[in-house]
Order: structure tokens, then C-alpha cells, then sequence
């Protein structure tokens, strides 16, 4: 192939993996055991394999092999049914949440079906243990419909709203009394005949009435509330084997072993979920990963895409997953060793391609190593390279993607196009906690960045007359309970820009609409290429004469427009609004936010007070001087 570049691939040691591997590193106390464990829990499917893997980390803990804590969990499990083991196999799976060392899951587990009184009584000991989260697992004897199967089907229908109602209003009294995120498992399919084909004639049978309480569940859920989806787990499995009546009678299990073993795996995705944001781009190869063959030698007429043979259908079903990935607003970006004229053809010109270039918000078509073209791609985009998913079909190429950048996730795809779509689907990189109308325009606005991009090149050095050609227009808005999800979504993903990297959760996010000891706002900017959405959180706690600043964040693809001196412009206003005469701002520095470590003196503030955990910044609202900016306001918070 012309200009192919040899690389020289770093040596790795592989970690052992498998219960043999991991058995041998705790015997021989090898610093190795914990990423070998965190491997092997992974990819344990086995209710047995995953509690020998429990008892190994045990013994690694009692023997003293270090391990690095990223984080700790503080979770519940209250239920209608009996919760060890399934308590060590939740133990065990969020420890292995964390690329990089573990988490460290400090269980309470409930007594047997007394979940009801454990959450309604304020003294039990539920709220004594203080848990983070809380995962809540109803009796399936209570989702039964007590009334004739030749019942209205209204009457059904409210009995099962009547049901998730019930569930929820548990959930929200935990809630309220903890402040934790609740998890809630849904019911299980009813796995008999009984009554046969009349099952999915009426809404009272057990099969219909489940199913319609799981609905209701899934759409009435608040922001704090997640469901671990045991019904679609159910049908992954098949019904039948997430049973297992003489666990049942025995002991009380309501799930069968290894059933227990997802169970405890999507809890814990759950849990991972609430702390790590879903990735943004999905970079993509282009020969034998969009279509079959290679473009080069093959010819638009050679490739194999569309529906003239199965090889070909299976590429466009590809290209059709990533398209409904693209609209849900993940970001599509080429990575490609390819002469850009060829790459770039069949997105133009063929009939069958589902994606064109204007999907592309970033196209790397060249000869260049893969590594060095998705750091382009994350610079051209404002990204962090934790934010982005590379695809290819080549083994030799995602081992250097991994070597290079091991920030990035990769995805191998295997010999058969027939799976692509199904790896990607349920690859869960993907998966958003809240989808807002800023996520549906996501892919847009990056294609709108690009063009900036262009324009500012052509603008040359003088960036003021630049400024003003963008037409840039901006609205600041109090928190607003339709702007909630977006605002929240920020806080927990936003990483670069951001002082001090605290997370909030949807409900503490409403929460301060109506709390009157802060002011808080977010920032909306459009210009003549398009809208850029919610593009910026502020958030004030006012004391006496002191405001300080508890977050400020702004998306990276709006740098050097002088955005941020007008949200400085704005918490200074609302701060003189407030009766305040200064404002305090700290800086906490994390691997991620050092763009941010000199925004305070930029902005006019006077350094207080370093140590190695904060800097401290202060700013006289009385002697401060609107800064000039490029932008017009059209709405400020706090206006009517």
C-alpha cells in the first residue's frame, strides 16, 4: 500500500486473565492481580466464576496487595426477595467499574421483603448507613391485578399506573430522606403458558399486567430514578432462565444464579454511568468497516454497500446503526489510511451510502499513523480524547490505537459485516442518562465549528474583525426546569473547562431554581453559522457581602470568543443585584482542567490565597468595568 508507515509497536505485558491467571498473581502477590481481576470480572458471564473472583479480592485485600481506590459507593439493596449473593455479585462488579484501579462498594443489604418499612420508617437503618445509591428491588407479588381478566381495559390500565406509582413514591421518599440516585429494578416476564393466546388479550393477565407497569415505570421515572431493565435482561437470557423455583422455595432467590450475574452487571453499569460521562464521537474506519473492499483498488463500482448482495446489505445496516447514533447526537468522525479524493467519493457519489459527508464533522483521510489523525480529530473538534470511540476492522491498527492513545475506546469488528451493527449497538459506549434537544443538534453544531474554523483561517491574524463577522448573539437565563436535564448533563461531563469539577445530580439542579441563598444561569450563544445550544453553566452561592463562585463551566467549542467575559460580566451584575461587594472564586485543579488554571486573572481577579488543593481568586464588584465583547445580549437572567 503507497506510503504505508511502519511503527514500531511498544512492548506490553499482558496481564493474565481468567480465574487460573488471577488465582496465580494472588498466590504470587503480584501488583498484577487487580487489572487481571478487573478483566476477568468483565468478561465472567458464570454466577460461580464471578464469586470466586469476590473471594480472590478478598484475599488480596486481607494479603495486602496494594490496589489503587478511585472511588467509593455507598450503596443499598432493599427487596422483595433475599439479597445475599446477589449483594457480592453487585460487590464485586462495580469494582471493576474503573479503567484503571477499582472501586470500592460499601454495601447495606436489607432484610427479606421488608423494603416497604425499611424505606417508609425515617429510624431504620437504611438512613442510618447514608448510602450514595440505592437499589430497590419490588416484590413481583405485588404486580398482580386483583381483578377479573374481563375487566375494562381502563380499569386495568389504571390498576398498573396505580402499581408503578406506588414503586415510584417509595423511590421518591428515599430520595428525599438521603439524597441518593435510586435504582429500580423492573418486573421480571411472567415465564408461563397460562392462559395461552389470551395473555396478550387482556391487560390482567399476569404477562400484559407486567408489561404495562414496566411501561408506566419506565416513562413516570424522575431524573433521580434509573432502571436496571431486568425485563429486556429477561428476553436477552430467554424467560425461563432467569427462574429458578426451588432457589425460590429454599431461599428466597428471586433471580436464577447466573441471571443474577447480569443483574448485577447492569447495576453496576448503572452506577458508572452516574460518575462517567457516555462518550461523544465515534471515529470511523472507512475500507471494510463502512463498506466491503477497499476503495483504492476496488473502485466506487467494486465496493460492496447496499442491497444488491448480503455482504453489501449488512454494510448498509452498519451505516444505518451509526446513523441513528448520529441523530441521537454522537458525533461521526472519519479516521481512514486513504488519498482523500478516493475516501471522500463514495460519500459523495455512491447511491447506496447511507452517509455523506456533510454526517462527517471531521474527516482524516490520509497516510498519517491512525493514532496521530484521532488527536486531529480531537483538536479539531475541542474533545478530549476520552471522548471518543475509534471502529476498525483491523486487529494491527487498534493495538496502536491502544498503545498511543489509550484514552480512546476501541471497538475490533469481527469477520462477519452481518454483526457490525449488533457490536456497535450494544457496545454501551453510547448509551445517554437524558437526551435533550442540544444532543439531537450536536453532530450540526460540530460541522457548524468546522466552518468557524475556515472562516477564522480566512480572517487571518486579525481575530477583532473575525469576532465581529460571526454576528455572535447570546442569551443568559436563570435555571429553568425545561433547561434542568442539559444543565446537568454539563456538570457531570464537563471536564476542561471547569473551575472546580463539582457534580449534581438532575434533582439538586431543580433544586436551585427556587433556593434563594444562590443565583445560577446558563448561557446560550448562536451566530450567523448556526445555534450552539446551551453552551455555559454559572453558579453563585451568596453569603452577606461574599459571592462565590461554585461552578463555572463552558463548552470548549466556544473558546477565544470572549464568552467568558461576559459571564464574568453577568455574575458581577447579579452579584451588586444581590447586595454583594465582592466575588471569590477557586480553582481546583484536576488532570483534566488546566486550561482554566489562569481564567480568574484574566478575567481581572486578584490571587488570595495557593496551596496545592485550590487557588483562591477575589473580585471587587465595585470597581469592576464591564468587559467589551463581540456579543450582543438579547436576555439576561433573572429578567422578566
Amino acid at each position: 500500500m503507497p506510503g504505508d508507515i511502519e511503527i514500531a509497536v511498544p512492548e506490553r505485558t499482558v496481564a493474565k486473565s481468567g480465574i487460573a491467571g488471577v488465582r496465580s498473581l494472588l498466590a504470587a502477590r503480584d501488583a498484577a492481580f487487580w487489572p487481571a481481576l478487573r478483566e476477568a470480572t468483565h468478561s465472567a458471564r458464570d454466577f460461580s466464576e464471578v464469586l470466586s473472583l469476590a473471594t480472590m479480592r478478598k484475599k488480596a485485600l486481607r494479603a495486602g496487595i496494594p490496589v489503587e481506590i478511585d472511588r467509593t459507593i455507598r450503596l443499598a439493596i432493599v427487596g422483595g426477595s433475599s439479597l445475599y449473593p446477589l449483594n457480592e455479585l453487585v460487590e464485586q462488579m462495580i469494582g471493576a467499574a474503573s479503567t484503571t484501579g477499582w472501586w470500592q462498594a460499601e454495601i447495606f443489604k436489607g432484610d427479606f421483603d421488608n423494603y416497604i418499612s425499611e424505606i417508609l420508617d425515617p429510624e431504620s437503618e437504611l438512613y442510618a448507613f447514608r448510602p450514595d445509591v440505592l437499589f430497590l428491588i419490588p416484590s413481583s407479588q405485588r404486580c398482580v391485578y386483583q381483578g377479573a381478566l374481563t375487566d375494562a381495559r381502563e380499569q386495568q390500565h389504571a390498576a398498573a399506573i396505580g402499581t408503578a406509582d406506588d414503586l415510584l413514591a417509595l423511590a421518591a421518599t428515599a430520595h428525599d430522606r438521603t439524597g441518593a440516585e435510586i435504582i429500580v429494578a423492573n418486573y421480571l416476564p411472567a415465564p408461563d403458558f397460562d392462559p395461552g393466546p389470551y395473555r396478550v388479550r387482556s391487560l390482567g393477565t399476569d404477562w400484559s399486567f407486567r408489561k404495562m407497569v414496566n411501561l408506566e415505570l419506565g416513562l413516570r421515572v424522575p431524573s433521580y430514578v434509573h432502571i436496571c431493565d431486568a425485563e429486556f435482561l429477561a428476553t436477552q437470557r430467554g424467560v425461563t432462565n432467569c427462574y429458578d423455583a426451588r432457589a425460590w422455595f429454599e431461599t428466597k432467590q428471586l433471580y436464577a444464579p447466573d441471571f443474577a450475574v447480569d443483574i448485577a452487571r447492569e447495576v453496576a453499569t448503572i452506577v458508572r454511568s452516574l460518575h462517567k460521562a457516555s462518550k461523544k464521537v465515534l471515529a470511523l474506519d472507512l475500507d471494510n468497516t463502512l463498506w466491503g473492499g477497499v476503495i483504492g483498488d476496488d473502485g466506487m463500482t467494486g465496493i460492496e454497500i447496499g442491497g444488491t448482495h448480503a455482504r453489501g446489505e449488512a454494510f448498509k445496516q452498519f451505516q444505518l446503526a451509526i446513523a441513528q447514533l448520529a441523530k441521537r447526537g454522537v458525533v461521526l468522525a472519519v479516521c481512514s489510511k486513504n488519498d482523500y479524493k478516493n475516501a471522500a467519493e463514495p460519500f459523495e457519489k455512491h447511491p447506496e451510502m447511507v452517509l455523506r459527508l456533510t454526517d462527517i464533522a471531521s474527516f482524516q483521510a490520509n497516510w498519517e499513523p491512525k493514532s496521530e489523525n484521532l488527536k486531529r480529530i480531537a483538536d479539531e473538534l475541542n474533545l478530549g480524547l476520552d471522548s471518543i470511540v475509534f471502529v476498525d476492522d483491523n486487529p494491527a491498527e487498534i493495538e496502536i490505537v491502544n498503545q498511543f492513545v489509550p484514552q480512546i475506546e476501541t471497538i475490533l469488528l469481527g469477520p462477519d459485516p452481518a454483526q457490525y451493527a449488533a457490536q456497535l449497538l450494544n457496545c454501551r459506549h453510547f448509551e445517554p442518562r437524558s437526551i435533550t434537544s442540544d444532543d439531537l443538534q450536536r453532530g450540526e453544531q460540530y460541522q457548524q465549528q468546522a466552518a468557524r474554523a475556515q472562516a477564522m483561517g480566512s480572517s487571518g491574524t486579525d481575530m477583532a474583525s473575525y469576532l465581529a463577522s460571526l454576528d455572535m448573539h447570546a442569551v443568559l437565563s436563570e435555571f429553568t426546569p425545561v433547561d434542568v436535564p442539559r444543565i446537568s448533563q454539563l456538570i457531570n461531563k464537563s471536564n476542561q473547562f471547569n473551575v472546580t469539577t463539582r457534580r449534581r445530580s438532575e434533582a439538586e439542579v431543580e433544586a436551585l431554581i427556587a433556593d434563594p441563598a444562590h443565583y445560577a444561569y446558563s448561557v446560550r450563544l448562536a451566530d450567523r453559522f448556526g445555534d450552539n445550544g446551551l453552551i455555559s453553566v454559572v453558579i453563585v452561592a451568596v453569603e452577606g457581602a461574599t459571592a462565590t463562585v461554585d461552578t463555572w463551566l463552558m463548552s470548549c467549542r466556544v473558546l477565544k470568543r470572549q464568552m467568558e467575559d461576559e459571564v464574568v460580566n453577568e455574575m458581577v451584575r447579579l452579584a451588586a443585584l444581590r447586595g454583594a461587594d465582592e466575588i471569590i472564586g477557586h480553582y481546583l485543579p484536576t488532570e483534566k482542567n488546566s486550561m482554566v488554571r489562569d481564567l480568574f486573572p484574566r478575567m481581572g481577579f486578584s490571587q488570595v490565597e495557593e496551596n496545592p488543593e485550590r487557588t483562591t481568586w477575589r473580585l471587587d464588584v465595585n470597581t469592576f468595568t464591564p468587559r467589551p465583547t463581540h456579543i450582543q445580549i438579547d436576555r439576561r437572567a433573572y429578567e422578566n
